[in-house]
């Protein structure tokens, strides 16, 4: 009988392990809030003071605290670590605030991240500064960029969309107003569709105007056609379009200038050098160019083409350098963006201060992206697989970079929340030439929509 019941026991703990592995594996998030959350709390609480002197991130203790620990106890006088604060547990790992060590900074604790993951048997560690003197410590338990989920609470509003999931378990949040340009880069299948997707479709339920350019016959943006206020879908149509953006970039000038010459003691407040200083009755709306493909833009085959892309060229190199302060934003995609396109691409590419790289074919992409701002995220936008579409390196001029990827949003959601948003679009007078057509959606059981016959003269 006892024999029996050791085999039933053992069964049984083979099956418990089993399953965490296997839940560890299918479903990380579960394993993380009832087995990898418990244990590493455990890790942390119990070798925090051994690791941080294993790691070199103690100091020598005060001299009063010193004196204090010789005079009430018998005990040696260790070196101090960083005081911690209060664990909070989160769904995808835990977060706790450190109050630094005299003669310590953030860099000290940055160095040794590498260390303290192993140590607590975590995912990745990451620090953020909150104050002076206080950091925060980010432990993410699994790898939350195999199965992406945003977070529940997102940091959204004006202008601002968060349109991908950070390594660290963070929204990447897409705000215009800070970053007002960005060049997004990536092969094939890269996933540099999807990121467009969901930047739009965050976009679609705010009063912007969403201009699209779209060389490929309009196969990418075509579908969010209901919101968007102008489209393009041939180098042709965007040479005409481009001018018409430049004017109405110099008519929101113009509107700005007529409310800086006011009378002289009129309030600070009242004295506008962008479209956000004026009142909420004057501001025209915000308006998002999208260009899928860029590299369409500036290929040429015969003489005649080559002086209507020098002319699309610098109007588009006009709208970057001066079209933040009339509320004109570009988001700007392709595969490769070098000087071999031509005359015009390095200097467009300089005014673009967002750089998103998703996979690439070569290194050479990659730098085209990144080699200017962190030669370290031109070595981690190599290493992304082609098994992981939407994966890509994010970085800025501040020399910051981290690993974003976007979810998946399918696009027959995204058309369905244009379409239900096209009501929104702003309505600018000049871009009515240039608005797409929509054929009108067949209502579930009143018959077939006529078809209205060809305008002839």
């Amino acid at each position: 009988m006892t024999d029996l019941v050791t085999v039933a026991e053992l069964g049984g703990a083979l099956a418990a392990i089993g399953g965490a592995a296997f839940a560890r594996h299918a479903h990380p998030a579960a394993y993380w809030s009832t087995v990898g959350l418990p244990v590493s709390v455990v890790r942390l609480l119990a070798s925090y003071s051994s690791t941080m002197d294993a790691c070199g991130l103690t100091v020598e203790p005060s001299r009063w605290r010193a004196l204090a620990v010789r005079a009430t106890t018998r005990r040696e006088v260790r070196p101090v670590p960083p005081r911690r604060g209060l664990i909070r547990p989160t769904s995808t790992g835990l977060r706790l605030r450190l109050r630094l060590a005299p003669g310590q900074e953030p860099a000290d604790l940055a160095a040794s991240a590498e260390r303290l993951r192993h140590a607590w048997g975590v995912h990745a560690v990451y620090f953020r500064d909150i104050k002076p003197g206080v950091v925060e410590l980010r432990l993410v338990g699994f790898d939350v960029l195999r199965k992406v989920r945003m977070p529940r609470r997102t940091e959204s509003g004006p202008l601002r969309v968060p349109v991908a999931l950070r390594e660290d378990a963070t929204a990447f949040v897409r705000d215009y107003r800070a970053v007002p340009h960005e060049l997004v880069l990536g092969a094939t299948l890269s996933g540099k569709s999807m990121y467009l997707r969901n930047l739009l479709t965050g976009l679609a339920s705010q009063p912007v105007v969403l201009v699209g350019v779209d060389c490929k016959r309009g196969v990418e943006l075509a579908p969010f056609a209901p919101r968007l206020s102008a489209l393009a879908t041939e180098p042709a149509q965007a040479a005409e379009l481009l001018p018409v953006l430049v004017k109405e970039m110099e008519d929101r000038y113009d509107l700005i200038k007529a409310r800086q010459g006011i009378a002289p003691g009129t309030p600070d407040e009242l004295i506008a050098s962008d479209i956000w200083g004026l009142p909420e009755s004057e501001r025209p709306a915000p308006l998002v160019l999208f260009i899928d493909e860029v590299a369409e833009l500036f290929l040429v085959a015969t003489r005649k083409e080559e002086e209507r892309r020098d002319e699309m060229v610098t109007q588009l190199i006009r709208l970057a350098q001066l079209g933040r302060a009339a509320g004109i934003y570009l988001e700007v995609c392709g595969q490769r963006f070098g000087a071999e396109l031509g005359k015009g691409a390095t200097m467009l590419r300089a005014q673009l201060t967002g750089r998103v790289c998703h996979r690439v074919n070569d290194e050479a992409s990659a730098k085209m992206a990144l080699g200017d701002m962190a030669p370290e995220a031109v070595i981690a936008a190599c290493a992304i697989a082609s098994e992981l579409p939407g994966l890509a390196v994010v970085g800025d001029t501040s020399g910051g970079w981290s690993r974003i990827r976007t979810p998946y949003l399918s696009l027959t959601d995204a058309a369905a929340t244009c379409r239900d948003t096209a009501h929104l679009a702003p309505d600018v007078p000049a871009l009515a030439p240039f608005r797409p057509y929509v054929p009108p959606v067949a209502v579930k059981g009143a018959g077939p929509v006529p078809t209205p016959r060809p305008v002839t003269e």
